[in-house]
């Protein structure tokens, strides 16, 4: 973890968000927080690591989302190499889906 994210604020942040109990609440604290651009950045970033998780290739996704090839690099090289993040969250999310259905 970088420097920057390794302090006290930012331990609150995450704190905040481990805080909240729905969607519903995860929706409008985020929409509290962060600015329309922002929520759709990170929304655009979510629907490409799924579309990524699916097997997917770039002009695809770029088709399919509209996000840049610097995004859909960025996202793929987190999925690969990053934080596992997304991996933690990809097949909660699928279970889900798939308990909706």
């Amino acid at each position: 973890m970088s420097k920057f994210l390794d302090k006290p604020a930012s331990d609150t942040l995450y704190r905040a968000f481990a805080a909240l109990e729905t969607e519903e609440e995860c929706r409008r604290f985020l929409q509290d927080l962060c600015t329309v651009s922002e929520l759709k950045a990170m929304e655009q970033r979510m629907d490409v690591a799924m579309l990524l998780d699916e097997g997917l290739i770039y002009s695809d996704i770029l088709e399919r989302t509209g996000a840049s090839s610097a995004t859909i690099s960025r996202v793929n090289r987190c999925l690969h190499y990053g934080a596992d993040g997304y991996r933690a969250v990809i097949p909660r999310l699928r279970k889900q889906e798939q308990e909706e259905e």
